[in-house]
């Protein structure tokens, strides 16, 4: 393959066993990579400056000629212990919430949540870096990825987005899928997949490889029991449900 293949990359946890596959069978030569949080892989595929990325699902129907080419995902079905609301009094107390300036779908899921689960108007600002900090009294925030980590030892009110949402739709969530913004060489989409679920298949070996980051948090546990890899038929439906949903609000 002449021309290396531009990918955009979660740098977070939970994406750690996907570039584990693809650096472990070395398989990345064939791609140059670039690692950035979620809202950036969305722009950066979205503009066309790379060729793929694990993006938030939300963005699909902003990506010209989107085409989901893996059948993994970051997704969850129940619990996704990164992707919380974090609050000093209940939901319905709340008044308003940062929203993370990292997320997209999360936001969306969130505005999904509110309205048809929740039935809670808050009012929901964008936030700056380091609005964590503004978590008090009547305000409350949207949080995901690693920042999250530690913060229900802070917080003593967490709602799970995912948890919330299996509870109203009854479904799995997606957060993020490998999405191309054109057709890909079938060679390369066929390995891609193929590091990707080698990777998946080794997660206790990932999971040592970054423990030592996370001293007061089980890297495994999260791995095994809160994020789901596989893009099955019940996440695809759930994916187009939310789709559907976030469209209406």
């Amino acid at each position: 393959m002449d021309k290396k293949i531009k990918i955009s990359a979660v740098s977070y946890l939970n994406s750690k066993p996907f570039l584990y596959g693809l650096f472990r069978n070395d398989f990345d030569k064939t791609f140059s990579l670039a690692l950035d949080y979620p809202s950036e892989c969305a722009r950066k595929l979205i503009n066309r400056e790379v060729d793929l990325g694990l993006v938030p699902v939300a963005v699909i129907p902003e990506i010209e000629n989107a085409q989901i080419i893996s059948d993994f995902c970051i997704g969850a079905d129940g619990p996704v212990k990164t992707v919380c609301i974090y609050a000093e009094l209940p939901l319905e107390e709340i008044k308003e919430i940062y929203l993370d300036y990292q997320s997209r779908t999360s936001v969306q899921l969130l505005k999904v949540l509110l309205k048809k689960y929740w039935m809670l108007s808050p009012k929901l600002i964008d936030s700056p870096k380091d609005y964590i900090n503004k978590i008090k009294q009547n305000t409350a925030a949207l949080v995901i990825g690693d920042r999250t980590i530690g913060l229900e030892q802070r917080f003593p009110y967490v709602y799970d987005l995912s948890e919330a949402w299996k509870k109203y739709s009854g479904m799995p969530f997606v957060f993020a899928a490998w999405v191309s913004n054109g057709s890909l060489p079938q060679e390369f989409v066929h390995n891609f997949n193929a590091c990707l679920k080698d990777g998946v298949s080794r997660i206790q070996q990932v999971a040592q490889l970054f423990q030592s980051s996370h001293l007061n948090f089980d890297v495994l546990e999260y791995y095994s029991k809160f994020i789901s890899y596989e893009l099955d038929s019940q996440k695809t439906t759930g994916m187009y449900r939310f789709l559907s949903e976030a469209k209406e609000i």
